[in-house]
């Protein structure tokens, strides 16, 4: 019987990357397809038959059909739907002109859509694409950074996935987002996103020995300890406090402080309210000293703090409600 073979193929991937399958099928059959691209070149290259039809395509496969008993259809990258319909309809009239059959010779890998967002975030930051982001710097971006954080933190907080998949796609656009820009820093300076995703691959498996090299796993606290040893051994830091965050949230920073020191043994004495010099810093040893009671609870004060506040957000509504309003 003869066939029309609808060859789809992942455009994410380098051309001539097929499976076994398709390699046989474009190397037994001519190819047709609409346009030019890298893989209709590879495909030469490998001594396939490929050629472009001047008319409609539909009629040119028919007749390659009718002359070879197989032809191949190269669909482009949005996988030639409209052609396919046509096609499949005018065979469902007169089956016994060919069968369609569909064959992928490549597919999406995962994490293939992250290259799309390289993509398109390189085409609005290349010249001729959008002037805001064009103009903006590392340090414009940085609010924004720690906003989307913060939305998406908020979605893990109320526990919305669907909110979350999209905050974290507002995060991921600014980690693209900084790493394209890095790519105009002056020379010697320049990193690009494969080298923050290749580091964060290269930190993933030495930090991970007992999944990558063999290790024995052993409880969770011994791989967390297994993990602050490694990560002691790369940054050969100075002091325990070195790699805070110290931009954090300051109930937040209060708490990672205490808890780096108590790991090593430091528990020093908190500074006394009633001895320091102003009512500010007299406040602000109150509020270290609120910290340190939460941790010993095994609280975090940023969550109790955040939690305290909303439900007295709450209250403000609910008093709000009750407050005539003056006639509009």
């Amino acid at each position: 019987m003869p066939r029309i073979v609808l060859l789809v193929t992942s455009p994410r991937l380098p051309a001539g990357l097929l499976t076994a399958a398709a390699w046989d099928v474009v190397r037994s059959a001519p190819v047709l397809t609409a346009a030019e691209s890298e893989l209709t070149t590879a495909l030469r290259v490998a001594g396939a038959e490929v050629g472009v039809p001047d008319g409609p395509p539909v009629p040119a496969l028919l007749d390659a059909v009718a002359a070879h008993g197989t032809v191949v259809w190269l669909a482009g990258p949005a996988g030639d739907e409209s052609l396919a319909r046509e096609l499949g309809l005018r065979l469902a009239r007169e089956p016994a002109l060919a069968e369609l059959e569909l064959m992928y010779g490549s597919w999406d890998p995962p994490g293939a859509r992250l290259l799309d967002a390289v993509a398109v975030l390189d085409r609005l930051l290349s010249p001729g694409g959008d002037p805001w982001k064009r103009a903006q710097t590392h340090q414009s971006l940085a609010g924004f950074l720690l906003e989307e954080c913060y939305e998406a933190y908020d979605a893990i907080s109320v526990g919305d996935t669907d909110a979350l998949r999209e905050e974290l796609g507002d995060v991921l656009l600014q980690v693209v987002l900084h790493a394209r820009l890095a790519e105009e820093l002056p020379e010697g300076e320049r990193w690009t996103v494969d080298d923050v995703a290749g580091g964060l691959v290269d930190k993933m498996i030495r930090r991970n020995p007992h999944v990558f090299a063999g290790a024995q796993a052993g409880s969770l606290a011994e791989i967390t300890a297994n993990w602050e040893r490694i990560k002691q051994a790369e940054k050969s830091r100075d002091s325990v406090l070195d790699g805070i965050a110290m931009s954090q949230p300051a109930l937040a920073l209060a708490a990672k402080i205490l808890e780096r020191a108590a790991r090593v043994g430091l528990n020093l004495p908190l500074p006394l309210p009633e001895a320091q010099p102003d009512a500010e810093a007299a406040l602000g040893g109150t509020l270290l000293a609120a910290v340190a009671q939460a941790r010993a609870a095994g609280l975090d004060p940023e969550t109790a703090l955040r939690r305290a506040t909303l439900a007295h957000a709450e209250s403000i509504r609910a008093a709000e409600s009750s407050i005539p309003r003056p006639p509009a």
